[in-house]
């Protein structure tokens, strides 16, 4: 098997609550002609649906393949569709939390018997023989794939706008993008074909789309769910493997369903909205000089004052971090492991690295690191210390609200790998202005769907934490979502 990478030497990978239940026939006393596949729900009832004989797991299939072709011609959301090895799937005896229930691969992680192409045209006819170890979690939880959901060339940027399968759009405003690099889950989850999807994070690949698209994700701490294949690991673990959602106890399952439980650790325990009451550090400033659009601020104002109003105390906070040294030193790491990804592809087309086979993006990215090369044992060294410092801001606070985003999501094309480099450095720098510090710490961190703009753009607040910290933010999110639900909002661009 071909050994690509989330983020080749970033990531580390080969390119790669609720019940037990199997996909079975229906009680013997409901007539198959009686019966009505339930509406579209989240991936727990969808479960409990099935194991009590209501529906199938094939009908469930099916339900979401037709969803599928009802939206995808407006979101372009999919890269592969497995529909017909679903159907086998679904039709076949399974069992797990989730079993029969439907669902997207993102494109960067291997699924047996589905292509792996990590959004680059340089890796056509790379076909997966293996799960990812992550993918395997899925597969024992009776999750069925329906193909592979779109991201951009090795998840390397904050919107999804490949070259290889042209730009995925955001179902609230499809002029704007769904973001990045997990964009095409996010936009597939918030049109409603599936109630959660894979994603990945390696610098906010979670929290932005989530945030943009206007639903649930979580960043797991470091190593708490399975990311790459034993000995791959790079210097610096940035990237995690988890989902999109659209309920929080949804994350909450597909986590315990996914948990590496390898003693690093304890299993995550009972999770109920929270009770006891946060000192939460509100950090609404970028850690650079970049402006903080005025929506984004007043739905993260409006963030903080909900936490006020459930008895948390909020305190106004600065992150006491060099914000410009620490963003150009991951830059730099991000860098290089663009760098590797693209000699992987070179060899694997069997041609040198060039813009034939490699997005201008990449590209520019991995001419970065050849010339700073000499930087970068000290940059990996300067990001490695980071996690204690991290672990310092957390000395009076339990967590930190910060946006997910500076901005709600941007037009296509803003952000397009084919764009003048410096221009789409400049938007992505302004874009994502708050989520890396969490993945080089191996911290936790949220964002939930609170707030939207005037123009209906969905904009999520970002809940941070130290690592080990993910039933906790659970806890808070599930408070949060009894106080301001989310899940009956949808965008124009709906299947359900």
């Amino acid at each position: 098997m071909l050994n690509l990478s989330r983020r080749a030497m970033l990531a580390g990978s080969a390119v790669t609550i609720a019940i037990a239940a199997c996909s079975r026939a229906p009680k013997d006393d409901v007539p198959a002609a009686a019966r009505t596949v339930p509406a579209y729900a989240d991936g727990v009832a969808m479960a409990e649906g099935i194991a009590a004989g209501e529906t199938t797991g094939l009908e469930q299939v099916e339900a979401a393949i037709n969803r599928a072709k009802a939206v995808e011609p407006q979101i372009n959301g999919i890269v592969t569709e497995t529909f017909e090895m679903a159907r086998s799937d679904a039709a076949g005896l399974l069992s797990g939390a989730f079993a029969g229930v439907p669902s997207f691969i993102k494109d960067l992680i291997d699924w047996r018997g589905s292509p792996t192409l990590a959004g680059s045209r340089g890796l056509a006819g790379h076909m997966a023989t293996a799960d990812n170890p992550f993918a395997g979690k899925w597969r024992g939880a009776g999750i069925v794939a329906l193909g592979k959901s779109a991201t951009p060339e090795a998840g390397l940027i904050s919107s999804t706008e490949p070259l290889s399968n042209g730009a995925t759009r955001n179902p609230w405003d499809l002029a704007r993008i769904p973001g990045g690099s997990s964009g095409g889950a996010a936009a597939l989850v918030a049109a409603r074909v599936v109630p959660f999807a894979h994603a990945s994070d390696g610098g906010g690949s979670i929290r932005i789309p989530a945030s943009t698209c206007g639903v649930f994700g979580l960043k797991p701490s470091r190593d708490r769910l399975p990311y790459s294949e034993p000995g791959a690991a790079p210097p610096l673990q940035i990237s995690v493997n988890h989902a999109v959602t659209l309920t929080v106890r949804d994350s909450i399952a597909l986590f315990r369903a996914s948990e590496a439980n390898d003693g690093t650790y304890p299993l995550l325990g009972d999770i109920q909205p929270l009770t006891r009451r946060l000192r939460i550090g509100f950090a609404p400033e970028p850690m650079g000089a970049t402006a903080l659009n005025a929506d984004t601020r007043t739905a993260l104002e409006g963030a903080a004052q909900l936490c006020r109003d459930l008895g948390h105390t909020v305190v106004d906070y600065t992150i006491p971090m060099d914000g410009p040294k620490f963003t150009d030193a991951f830059i730099l790491y991000w860098a290089s492991g663009a760098a590797m990804f693209a000699q992987q592809v070179a060899a694997f087309a069997g041609k040198p690295v060039g813009p034939d086979i490699i997005e201008p993006w990449t590209l520019g990215l991995a001419g970065m690191a050849v010339k700073r090369m000499g930087e970068v044992p000290d940059t990996i060294a300067y990001l490695q210390a980071f996690e204690a410092q991290y672990a310092a801001f957390f000395q009076s606070l339990d967590l930190i609200l910060t946006p997910v985003t500076g901005s709600p999501a941007v037009p296509i094309g803003e952000q397009a790998p084919d764009g003048d480099f410096g221009k789409v450095m400049e938007s992505v720098l302004g874009f994502v202005a708050y989520t890396s510090p969490m993945n080089v710490a191996g911290a936790a961190s949220m964002s939930v769907p609170l707030g939207w703009a005037p123009s209906g753009l969905p904009i999520g607040a970002m809940f941070s934490g130290r690592k080990g910290d993910d039933g906790l933010l659970f806890e808070l999110a599930l408070e949060l979502e009894a106080a301001r639900p989310w899940a009956d909002r949808k965008p124009p661009v709906s299947a359900a």
